[in-house]
C-alpha cells in the first residue's frame, strides 16, 4: 500500500506540532512548509482538515500557530491514516459495485490482500504520535558517530 501525499503531509504536520509542544510558541504553517519543502497553500488545507478532525488547534494572528488538541500519546497513527486516506481499495474486487473481475469468487487474492491490510492497520493502531517523535538513538562506533540528518527547522526538543 502507498499512502497519499495528503496522509504523508498530515503526519508531518502532526509530528512537527508534537515536537514543538515543549516550546513556548506554537508551530506555524510557514515553518512546517519551509522545513519540509511543501507548498504553504497545500499545508493550509491539510491543517484545516486536521483541525476539523479535532487533532489541531489553530490560532490566528501574532503569537498564533498550531498546537495539538490532545496529547501526542493519545493520537493513534492508525486512526489518523483511516481519517486521511480516501481509498483502501487495493484491488478491483474490494469494490463490489465496480468489480468486473471474472475470477471474483474463484481466487484468494482478495482474502490475502484483506488480511494484509488488516495487519497493516493493526500495526499502525499500536503506534502513537508520541512514539513517532521520540529521539532516535545516537549511533556509536569506534570510527566515530555520524549524526542522523535532522529536518531543517526541527526544534531542538525533537532532536
Amino acid at each position: 500500500m502507498r499512502l497519499t501525499n495528503w496522509s504523508d503531509y498530515s503526519l508531518r504536520v502532526l509530528m512537527f506540532c508534537a515536537a514543538c509542544a515543549e516550546r513556548e510558541q506554537p508551530a506555524t504553517i510557514s515553518e512546517i512548509a519551509e522545513a519540509h519543502g511543501i507548498s504553504r497553500s497545500h499545508l493550509t488545507k491539510i491543517v484545516m482538515t486536521l483541525s476539523g478532525l479535532g487533532l489541531l488547534e489553530t490560532t490566528r494572528g501574532r503569537g498564533g500557530g498550531l498546537r495539538l488538541l490532545k496529547p501526542a500519546k493519545d493520537i493513534v497513527l492508525g486512526t489518523v491514516i483511516r481519517q486521511t486516506e480516501t481509498d483502501f481499495t487495493l484491488v478491483e474486487c474490494f469494490d463490489n459495485e465496480h468489480n468486473t473481475c471474472l475470477l471474483n469468487g474463484h481466487c484468494r487474492l482478495k482474502g490475502a490482500f484483506k488480511q494484509a491490510m488488516d495487519a497493516y492497520l493493526t500495526v499502525l493502531d499500536g503506534v502513537t504520535l508520541a512514539d513517532l517523535v521520540q529521539p532516535m538513538p545516537t549511533p556509536s562506533s569506534a570510527r566515530g558517530a555520524r549524526r542522523i540528518a535532522l529536518i531543517p527547522g526541527m526544534p531542538a526538543a525533537a532532536r
